[in-house]
């Protein structure tokens, strides 16, 4: 009897395993789809034929993209975009790392104030960081423009990179550094050749995170810009009028952009792993 009993809880529980393994894989599924069959609607439409972005699709065609390609206002979006991520990327990169640095290593009057203030920008409403310094820009006479979006864009980037580096270096073993020391090194060759390497995975997912975030930003970028648009207040203005194929497209060719960045950097950081 007990030999019975046994047999139906082993009986049981493997029933139960499987509705749960199956019950997980579905919502997995649930929640994939849910994710990403928007981004699979947008692709599709930027192919289709007919203008009007309604079912059933009319055929295959190319010439979204090259109406895109075409379309000048919409290419000067772009490079736009483009300049403002890159260089706000590049102001975050270089001011985040030397203070995530000093947090780690420095000690100074106000250091967790400082920690915790470092934090604020990106906690901040987008709308509250550029009425902000839409102000600031004001008192100071400058014109709104490009550059003004790029150091909106930077005050609240540098967040991301100083809290991502700042992480990193806690978990680098600090004996290696001192070992480097004594066999006689600079400390600016320890930084290269020790403490840089060690922390490069953190650089370089903040940057990608930064740039993502700097390329698709808008409250910021609605307050601070001037004549000149960035990507996301051309489309932002474009679908005023309803959805284009052209958007479409430009929206797939970003899709397609982003995951060949995501396949090249988790490259990167398997290959610094492995190394």
């Amino acid at each position: 009897m007990q030999y019975r009993n046994g047999k139906a809880t082993e009986l049981f529980d493997k029933v139960y395993d499987r509705l749960c393994s199956a019950s997980l894989a579905g919502f997995s599924v649930l929640v994939m789809t849910f994710l990403y069959l928007p981004v699979l609607i947008l692709i599709v439409f930027s192919f289709n034929d007919d203008r009007s972005l309604t079912l059933p699709l009319t055929g295959f065609t190319l010439r979204w993209y090259v109406s895109l390609f075409s379309n000048a206002d919409l290419l000067a979006a772009i490079y736009n975009s483009f300049y403002v991520a890159l260089i706000a990327t590049s102001i975050t990169l270089v001011i985040g790392v030397p203070a995530a640095i000093a947090l780690d290593r420095l000690e100074f009057p106000g250091k967790t104030v400082f920690r915790r203030l470092v934090l604020l920008p990106i906690a901040l409403p987008g709308v509250i960081t550029g009425v902000s310094m839409l102000n600031l820009f004001k008192l100071m006479g400058m014109n709104l423009s490009l550059e003004t979006v790029i150091l909106g864009h930077a005050t609240g980037l540098v967040s991301i990179v100083v809290t991502q580096v700042f992480a990193r270096l806690q978990r680098v073993n600090r004996s290696v550094e001192e070992v480097s020391a004594d066999l006689g090194a600079r400390p600016y060759q320890t930084f290269f050749f020790i403490t840089l390497p060690n922390i490069k995975t953190a650089i370089i997912g903040s940057a990608l995170l930064s740039f993502t975030v700097s390329f698709d930003e808008i409250p910021v970028t609605f307050f601070l810009t001037g004549r000149e648009n960035t990507l996301p207040m051309y489309i932002w203005s474009t679908l005023r009028r309803g959805i284009t194929p052209e958007i479409n497209a430009v929206g797939t060719l970003i899709v397609l952009s982003s995951l060949v960045l995501i396949i090249v950097s988790v490259r990167m950081l398997r290959d610094t792993d492995k190394r």
